[in-house]
């Protein structure tokens, strides 16, 4: 088994220690990004990724991809399209990361990529991916307990389906499973930057995980782990967390 790494939050490089991966088979992209602005940076991060994990499943391998937050996903599923997938998407995550670029208050663009992939300001980054829109219908959206009024409006009137951890109503077809490892309840997971309360176990989400993979239909795995650099004591937790997902 082989990860897939891409150390950085946005266009941000993060250091080693934000990923205790040690034990695994760990491929890093580092690539040298371009003056511009942080589409553009993030565009030029993402290409090898859509290369990497297209290779990966041309050669027979389901890609497993960590990474410091969730706009990794469209490359991901970028690259699962580019090998003739055609995946649908479980997107666990306390958040909606449904907002445009016009809905956003904070315009954090972490908070956009599940909207982009469903067809919303995709000059930004889907078009520069060669990402096609995903129908909403074909996207889940796990525990998503935190949300802004204009991502709650947008769901409401949407055929974007939501679920609990524990009763995932999974789509049609192949599967891009995406888990941003802040949907674990806030006080089991410590050091994130955008802690939530309320939410499942570390135990229930890894469980939820397991049920789907074993449905043998995941095309491939994406890891986002928004979270601040380490204090004593995080390590143990998160490798144990980034361990129990990958293999699980």
């Amino acid at each position: 088994m082989t990860v897939t790494l891409l150390p950085y939050h946005q266009d941000e490089r993060l250091p080693d220690a934000s990923f205790p991966l040690s034990g695994l088979d760990v491929v890093a992209v580092t690539p040298d990004l371009p003056d511009g602005d942080v589409w553009q940076r993030v565009a030029a991060l993402f290409e090898p990724v859509v290369a990497e994990v297209a290779g990966q499943i041309d050669g027979g391998s389901m890609p497993r991809v960590v990474s410091g937050d969730c706009l990794t996903a469209e490359a991901v599923l970028a690259g699962v399209q580019k090998a003739g997938v055609d995946a649908s998407v479980v997107w666990f995550d306390a958040h909606g990361d449904v907002h445009t670029v016009d809905s956003s208050t904070s315009g954090y663009i972490g908070g956009m990529p599940l909207r982009q992939i469903l067809g919303a300001d995709t000059a930004l980054l889907p078009d520069r991916l060669g990402l096609r829109t995903l129908p909403e219908d074909r996207a889940v959206l796990v525990d998503a307990r935190d949300l802004d009024p204009a991502e709650a409006e947008f769901l409401a009137s949407s055929r974007v389906r939501r679920c609990a951890v524990d009763d995932v109503d999974l789509p049609p077809g192949p599967l891009l499973l995406h888990i941003d490892v802040d949907v674990v309840d806030a006080a089991e997971l410590p050091g994130l930057k955008f802690p939530v309360a309320g939410g499942p176990s570390r135990e229930a989400v890894v469980a939820s995980v397991r049920r789907i993979m074993a449905t043998g239909r995941v095309a491939a795995l994406d890891i986002a782990c928004p979270w601040h650099p380490p204090e004593d004591g995080d390590d143990d937790v998160r490798a144990r967390l980034l361990k129990d997902l990958l293999t699980a």
